[in-house]
């Protein structure tokens, strides 16, 4: 009678080991999930960043062929005089810049029929490019 006693505490040992076992095996996969998830949303928050900043490339370019097409003028006598500062960007021009975040955005601004203007976005290791045509 003591020996059938004895088999019985055996068996709950082992069920109680197999149930920790399995617990222990869920909680390490929710954990590989959630880590999935948390790198997933932190690569998110880069792109985000590299696309403002290849944003930003865009409206650099466009700003400053803005400003080099404005005519100085001289109002000091009527008529007013007016003399173009230039014609535009060159075909080619190209600039980059390194922004405050540590951010970088290369743009090119290419003339052709139509006119096109290139950014690529760089914040740590991620990149996004964006292509405006006018």
């Amino acid at each position: 009678m003591i020996k059938n006693q004895n088999s019985k505490n055996g068996v709950s040992l082992y069920l109680a080991l197999m149930i920790m076992t399995v617990l222990l095996a869920l909680a390490l996969g929710v954990s590989a999930i959630l880590f999935g998830q948390i790198r997933m949303m932190r690569e998110m928050e880069n792109s985000v960043l590299a696309f403002y900043a290849a944003d930003t490339g865009i409206e650099g370019i466009l700003y400053q062929d803005k400003c080099c097409r404005q005519p100085i003028c001289s109002t000091s006598s009527p008529p007013a005089f007016c003399t173009p500062t230039c014609t535009g960007l060159p075909d080619g021009y190209s600039t980059t810049t390194v922004l405050e975040n540590k951010a970088t955005y290369q743009a090119e601004y290419l003339i052709g029929p139509p006119i096109t203007i290139k950014s690529k976005g760089i914040y740590k290791e991620t990149r996004r490019a964006i292509q405006v045509t006018r």
